[in-house]
């Protein structure tokens, strides 16, 4: 018995540095019959331990996830909640477009009221929700704003320049846009390096 799971775990750690490297090359769209093949082990091993392609990418994507949460959970002490929150929105738009499958695995998650158990849509939500709230609760971000809005945003952007030539440098000129907004008089809205208002912040009444 011992012997099955040491070899069970084994089987696991092989199975996943190979779908790392899958993932990277193919995307959301590597096969799990190819990692098995790679591997060593029938497709069988492969979906029993990872019975769906989702589950292949969360697993792939663990570690990413991690150091996206503790992220946001450093910047949750930042005294500035707005620009806190943009910190992180950017973060998480550059590891979206860097990392190849990374968007798709949170396209896959449209809200509903019971998210999956352990899901990298609900971890994510989990660890970037209270930099909202706290954004809303300072009137630096507009109350309508949800956290759903902004992770569509996110994956949007990644999704539709992940074949760009220079997909980080695009996105990212991109997001600076969805936060200043198309009006002339926003100017630059806050993000990270940039200084001004911000689409996303509400207006503050004059006196």
């Amino acid at each position: 018995m011992t012997g099955q799971r040491s070899d069970a775990r084994r089987n696991y750690r092989l199975i996943l540095a190979v779908a790392e490297a899958e993932v990277a090359a193919r995307g959301a769209e590597a096969s799990q019959e190819r990692i098995a093949r790679t591997a060593g082990v029938g497709s069988a091993t492969v979906r029993r331990h990872f019975p769906t392609r989702r589950a292949l990418l969360e697993a792939v994507f663990q570690e990413r996830i991690e150091v996206l949460c503790a992220h946001a959970h450093r910047l949750s002490a930042a005294e500035d909640s707005r620009a806190a929150l943009l910190e992180w929105l950017r973060a998480l738009v550059v590891y979206a477009v860097s990392a190849r499958g990374f968007a798709h695995i949170l396209s896959y998650e449209p809200p509903t009221e019971e998210p999956s158990p352990h899901s990298c849509g609900e971890r994510i939500e989990a660890a970037g929700s209270p930099l909202l709230q706290r954004a809303i609760r300072d009137k630096a971000v507009a109350p309508h704003v949800t956290f759903h809005d902004l992770l569509t945003l996110a994956v949007g952007i990644a999704l539709a320049t992940e074949h760009h030539e220079d997909p980080v440098t695009q996105a990212g000129r991109l997001f600076r846009l969805a936060v200043e907004g198309l009006s002339p008089e926003h100017g630059t809205a806050g993000v990270p390096g940039n200084s001004g208002s911000s689409a996303l912040v509400t207006e503050t009444p004059a006196e």
